[in-house]
């Protein structure tokens, strides 16, 4: 098992194992002199068991570098944003120390909106890797792979809503308020859901204008992922 587990590893190109030893280290720090920690587990423990199984995962379904690199980059903002449960995130106080200003009072901000920020990742960076496994694996042409990747995130952005609204009140009890961020805002999980669509939509258009309209490349050879 061990073994497997090692050729596993090495089968993954260099710059993705690197990547997923960061998340892992990342995941670390944010636990420590952790500020929250009856909800941390629900906050840190998914992107966990996420990160252990990526090399099983992309092993069977192998992705571009570059589509494993925006996976990363959306679960390094919502580490980050995790450790102070998204509603806590201390931007206003460094904003303060840098510049003596916040930013909720220049950009009119009456809620913590880092939240806002990680929804609209989810969109921006998830639908190239999205329409990369459409066109690869689901044999769909460059337009039709671009239309399945923003409608995905519309249906992934929807049910995570219903997940969370489901763990808060199963796990997460008299704390539920704090763990799914809403601040008192009853609109919440509408501004969430078209703050994802809406990095999807810039997402595609930046696709579109680059690389002469096709947004995933070479598929991976036989022998691997691509590097």
């Amino acid at each position: 098992m061990i073994s497997g587990a090692v050729a596993t590893w090495k089968s993954l190109p260099a710059a993705q194992r690197r990547m997923i030893t960061i998340l892992l280290v990342a995941i670390g720090l944010a636990n420590v002199a952790q500020p929250f920690p009856d909800l941390a587990p629900l906050q840190h423990g998914p992107t966990l068991l996420l990160t252990f199984a990526t090399p099983w995962l992309l092993r069977r379904w192998p992705l571009s570098t570059g589509s494993v690199g925006c996976i990363w980059l959306f679960l390094l903002l919502h580490t980050f944003g995790a450790r102070w449960i998204y509603s806590y995130v201390p931007y206003d106080d460094w904003a303060r120390m840098l510049s003596g200003h916040d930013i909720s009072s220049l950009l009119g901000l009456r809620r913590n909106a880092y939240d806002r920020l990680v929804h609209f990742a989810f969109g921006a960076l998830l639908t190239a890797p999205v329409a990369e496994v459409a066109r690869r694996k689901g044999d769909l042409r460059r337009g039709w792979s671009l239309a399945f990747a923003f409608t995905a995130i519309g249906l992934g952005s929807a049910l995570y809503e219903i997940f969370e609204w489901l763990l808060t009140v199963i796990a997460a009890g008299e704390t539920a308020d704090y763990y799914n961020g809403q601040q008192g805002d009853v609109w919440d999980p509408q501004k969430d859901m078209a703050a994802a669509q809406i990095g999807s939509a810039l997402a595609l258009i930046a696709l579109l204008r680059g690389r002469g309209g096709d947004p995933i490349g070479e598929a991976p050879s036989p022998e691997g992922p691509a590097q």
